[in-house]
């Protein structure tokens, strides 16, 4: 089975899939905010939630549901910047997917990546990183929506936590997104073999 890249190449694909990996589960999971409502752990995430007060009627009183889910609508994600952040993140992630997926593929294909699409794919993987770090950038934007401030003790504000604490899933987004940017995006430079010359 030949490749298509070099040994550089082929930490690349690996480096990157990595990263890719660590930025969307990270994404996906409802950990980015850490903090508790009616003495039960609740969590958000850009467009889930764990734990949400429902009102009883049966008892006349709120109750937490310990469930995580997406919220139900875009519309219903508690502020417009974490809105804008599950948009940008998410793109990012898909980007980052997309071109670890393509180095994976290059491993065992041979011709697929040449020293230009390695440079080409190193630039969309900076782009993807760009993204993925303003979604975390945003993020704290939305601190002070009216379901975030009821879990911090209404002590929260934009980039003020209040009682909440970051969870570890916003950092495993952000350092997901910062390697592909920092590491991949140099090693991309030096993935792809030298083009065969044909003469023709």
């Amino acid at each position: 089975m030949a490749s298509s890249l070099t040994c550089a190449g082929i930490i690349w694909a690996f480096l990157s899939f990595l990263c890719a990996a660590a930025s969307c589960v990270g994404f996906f999971m409802p950990y980015w905010l850490l903090g508790s409502q009616l003495e039960k752990s609740v969590s958000f995430g850009t467009f889930r939630r764990c734990s949400y007060p429902v009102r009883d009627e049966s008892l006349q009183t709120t109750v937490m549901v310990e469930q995580c889910g997406r919220y139900a609508s875009f519309q219903a994600i508690p502020s417009t910047e974490w809105r804008i952040c599950t948009v940008v993140t998410g793109l990012g992630c898909g980007l980052l997917l997309l071109v670890a997926l393509t180095a994976l593929m290059g491993c065992c294909v041979s011709e697929l990546i040449s020293r230009n699409v390695g440079r080409m794919a190193g630039g969309i993987q900076f782009l993807g990183g760009l993204l993925i770090g303003s979604g975390c950038a945003l993020y704290p934007l939305g601190w002070d929506s009216e379901e975030v401030r009821q879990t911090c003790d209404n002590l929260s504000n934009q980039f003020e936590l209040g009682t909440c604490e970051i969870g570890w899933a916003y950092y495993c987004t952000g350092g997901g997104a910062a390697a592909a940017m920092l590491i991949c995006t140099w090693l991309a430079c030096f993935s792809g073999k030298k083009q065969k010359q044909y003469p023709y």
